[in-house]
């Protein structure tokens, strides 16, 4: 089936999650189908929950999905790890259906503890969450709620698609949230998600994150000025297949996190980021080609020293890219740290054309093994 979500004229309107939300659940609910937003911006207090079998579809650039500022407030009572309730300080801001962030730091161990829920019932400044917390929320460890979330989250999701939307972060206006838990869009343990044509912008963490999620197809999206990361392919993704993208002015363009295995990298447009590329603790057997990665202010790409050989990147295959004008004066375009292994780096076009400094094309650092580097062609650097 397929249900339309308008300001007017939809099966069902709103300018919100709350309609939103219905539709994906009521899609879900009917054994799956696809869920039309129609044109119109639509603010949102909650993260959309995905659903297996669900296509959630938009207008494109007509379609904006955008986070609301934040507040934050520190809590006023303790909770303990068997609660489902928080009481705030001020609640000015907070409303029953809220999306909210619980952080704590352990004034001894300095771990930090971050927890999402959802505002479900209210008598005054104390609030029923969705589910219990599981952990202890206490005071003495600078415990604060803030109305942060995903603009569109799933967890333990299957066979999912988004595609042709505009999702704000509205970044100035809202706190860090970092991508393990946040991004314009976040997945964890989902598995077979297809996402398409979507622009993924200004948020204050990352663009699109997925964590322990296997077989996801991101293409034809951008990612661009997020304070994290453009794209977050998580611990323990395999077979990641990012293609056609446009990665601009993030923190890091597209980051390799923790075990991501077989992954395709190919066609991308990475420009302007801090770094373009960044691989590391176990990150094995992936392919990265036919990428144009330009203007990273570190490197373009880069295989991080991590723990020792056993936690590097091995047996990675950088081909056919073009880099252009990475890195500072001083810097690299691609760079290889640490007990990293058996990579390869064939037929890559790297190029400077910002004049004469120290700036070399690839760096290998004094403990890796097993580079090879054949057929690049260098021009405007030293090899």
């Amino acid at each position: 089936i397929t249900v339309t979500v308008g300001h007017e004229g939809g099966d069902i309107n709103g300018t919100g999650h709350i309609a939103l939300q219905a539709a994906v659940d009521y899609v879900a609910g009917k054994g799956g189908g696809t869920v039309r937003i129609l044109p119109g911006i639509y603010r949102l207090r909650n993260a959309v929950y995905l659903q297996s079998g669900i296509r959630l579809i938009g207008s494109g650039a007509d379609t904006i999905l955008i986070k609301e500022p934040s507040v934050m407030t520190p809590l006023s009572l303790d909770s303990d790890w068997y609660d489902q309730e928080i009481t705030l300080t001020d609640a000015t801001g907070f409303k029953v259906g809220d999306g909210i962030c619980l952080r704590s730091k352990d004034a001894k161990t300095g771990v930090e503890t971050i927890l999402k829920r959802t505002l479900v019932a209210r008598t005054g400044n104390r609030f029923k969450l969705d589910k219990a917390l599981r952990e202890n929320i206490w005071q003495l460890n600078g415990a604060t709620v803030s109305t942060l979330f995903p603009i569109l989250s799933g967890e333990f999701v299957e066979e999912a698609t988004i595609e042709d939307l505009t999702l704000d972060g509205n970044r100035e206006h809202n706190a860090h949230l970092d991508g393990n838990h946040a991004g314009c869009i976040f997945l964890q343990d989902c598995n077979r998600i297809t996402i398409r044509g979507v622009t993924a912008k200004n948020y204050n963490g990352d663009g699109i994150s997925w964590q322990i999620c296997h077989d996801v197809l991101v293409e034809n999206c951008v990612s661009e000025n997020n304070e994290g990361l453009g794209l977050h392919p998580g611990s323990g993704s395999q077979r990641p297949i990012i293609r056609n993208n446009q990665l601009k002015g993030n923190g890091i363009g597209l980051f390799f996190c923790w075990g991501v295995k077989y992954g395709l990298a190919e066609g991308n447009q990475i420009v302007g980021n801090r770094v373009g590329i960044s691989i590391g603790h176990r990150d094995t057997d992936n392919l990265i080609t036919g990428n144009t990665i330009i203007g990273s202010e570190a490197q373009g790409v880069l295989f991080r020293p991590e723990r020792g050989p056993s936690f590097a990147g091995h047996r990675n295959r950088i081909e056919r890219n073009i880099l252009r004008d990475n890195g500072p004066e001083d810097g690299t375009a691609i760079e290889i740290q640490g007990g990293t292994r058996s990579i390869q780096i064939v037929g890559n076009e790297i190029i400077e054309t910002r004049g004469a400094a120290q700036r070399v094309a690839i760096r290998q650092g004094p403990e890796t093994k097993d580079i090879e580097v054949i057929d690049n062609q260098i021009s405007g650097l030293a090899p």
